[in-house]
């Protein structure tokens, strides 16, 4: 289309398929190369044991964040998983059906790109979010979280307060990847707000947390929560699952944790390339067997990046001597 002030692109795929991998890593270096400094934000679908839909999920995703890394500004990564759980826990849905998992993951998209469309009181746009919450070019895989998360049917009798809603996003339970990041450190956190929410219940919120919660913060990054503000409710799907609710909140950290999520993916690629099992798909397709190994180092190399953060200064300046 012809626009005028473009300000970048937002790219929805899974890890796990075929196109979702391999079409987009193509489709992002294209970008790159023909918008070179526009920014380019994921939504990545990782993949989960229970809604599998491939034996390869593990290659493709390693391959294609490997590919994909060098091009990607800020990549929000939704596990098929955690998004389940949540549908079966918070809305009582026995067996979540795409849709189910698509409308949930549409109320953080929402949340996300809030400030672009509406008015608020403290706004904050795409380039802001990256300068935010991306201290170093690889390092660009924050967590999401979002509350609060009920059914419409105990909509009526519940609605939530700033303060819930805040330390909502805390409990592991409500993230959108399986990590505890009780067991790493914080580089950087923002809450977007929507909804009807002033900036002093915010404010009152946050110092709770800061007081009551044992968040760690890496020490060479200062402990400041970056806060946006819109005044625009959510809006669900009439006749859906999710309720119609006054405020809700999206927090996006970055956190070590997350490197638990690759952990795991790594662990299964090895498992299955220790053995070469379907790679001669991809050698048949003009692959070399060299871009996997490629692609699995520059994950362990990613792994590593993470724990390197998450090291204190003085650690290191011991080592140094």
């Amino acid at each position: 289309d012809a626009c005028s002030g473009l300000q970048g692109f937002l790219i929805f795929h899974s890890f796990g398929g075929g196109t979702g991998s391999g079409f987009t890593s193509l489709l992002m270096e294209r970008l790159s190369v023909d918008y070179g400094k526009k920014s380019k934000l994921e939504f990545a679908i990782y993949p989960a044991p229970q809604v599998s839909t491939a034996v390869v999920e593990p290659y493709n995703s390693i391959l294609t964040t490997h590919t994909t890394l060098e091009h990607s500004d800020c990549a929000f990564m939704v596990d098929n998983e955690a998004i389940y759980d949540i549908c079966r826990r918070n809305l009582g849905i026995e067996r979540p059906t795409y849709t189910n998992l698509n409308r949930l993951i549409s109320q953080i998209v929402s949340s996300i790109t809030a400030s672009l469309r509406f008015d608020g009181a403290l706004n904050v746009d795409l380039t802001e979010f990256q300068t935010n919450l991306v201290p170093y070019p690889r390092i660009h895989f924050p967590l999401v979280t979002y509350a609060p998360i009920i059914s419409s049917d105990r909509a009526h009798h519940e609605q939530l307060s700033v303060a819930e809603i805040t330390n909502a996003c805390f409990e592991p339970n409500n993230q959108m990847v399986k990590c505890d990041p009780r067991h790493g450190k914080y580089m950087a956190c923002c809450m977007l707000y929507r909804g009807d929410v002033v900036p002093k219940e915010v404010n009152v919120a946050i110092a709770a947390i800061k007081t009551k919660r044992t968040i760690q913060f890496v020490d060479w990054c200062p402990t400041g929560f970056k806060v946006g503000i819109n005044y625009q409710p959510p809006t669900v799907v009439p006749g859906g699952d999710l309720a119609q609710v006054q405020r809700a909140v999206c927090m996006l950290s970055n956190t070590t944790a997350i490197a638990e999520a690759w952990a795991r993916l790594d662990h299964k690629f090895d498992l299955m390339y220790a053995k070469r099992a379907f790679v001669h798909w991809y050698v048949g397709e003009g692959m070399e067997e060299g871009e996997f190994a490629e692609a699995r180092e520059d994950l362990a190399a990613l792994e590593k990046d993470y724990e390197e953060v998450g090291t204190d200064s003085f650690e290191e300046e011991n080592d140094g001597e």
